[in-house]
């Protein structure tokens, strides 16, 4: 398999987009829904309380999304979230999707295991393919 290769869940990048626009499309059409009068009535503390709360919204969504496994030469980097885990290809002892497991995991040389949240089960077909794919590089 030719690296680097990287694997990216296709369910959560959609359901993250999909709220994303939902919320956005909500959130104006209320603001734009009130009269001119109830506009007038909102604070600028309680504004910042709406646009915080959107923010952090967004940042939950967009954290979702981001989750990713990428290999290379040289090894394995697992983005779950914001946390970021650079992994050397003897560190990694196994990789697994379990039945009913949500996402993949890493077994590492130290006996702890890593969830790597770039290879989703919802995917189906496509997590498979691509924790075949992974194993066949920890294997090498």
């Amino acid at each position: 398999m030719p690296l680097p290769r990287t694997w990216r869940p296709i369910g959560p990048r959609i359901a993250g987009i999909a709220s994303a626009a939902a919320l956005t499309v909500i959130m104006a059409l209320l603001w734009f829904g009130f009269d001119d009068e109830t506009r007038a009535a909102v604070t600028p503390f309680q504004r910042g309380t709406v646009i915080a709360m959107f923010a952090l919204g967004f940042s939950c969504l967009y954290a979702m999304a981001r989750s990713r496994v990428e290999a290379r030469e040289d090894g394995i980097t697992v983005v779950n979230g914001f946390r970021r885990r650079e992994l050397e290809w003897p560190q990694v002892v196994a990789a697994h999707l379990g039945r009913g497991a949500p996402w993949a995991t890493l077994d590492l040389a130290d006996g702890t295991t890593l969830s790597a949240m770039g290879i989703q089960s919802s995917d189906g077909a496509r997590a498979r393919t691509a924790i075949s794919e992974l194993r066949a590089l920890v294997d090498r």
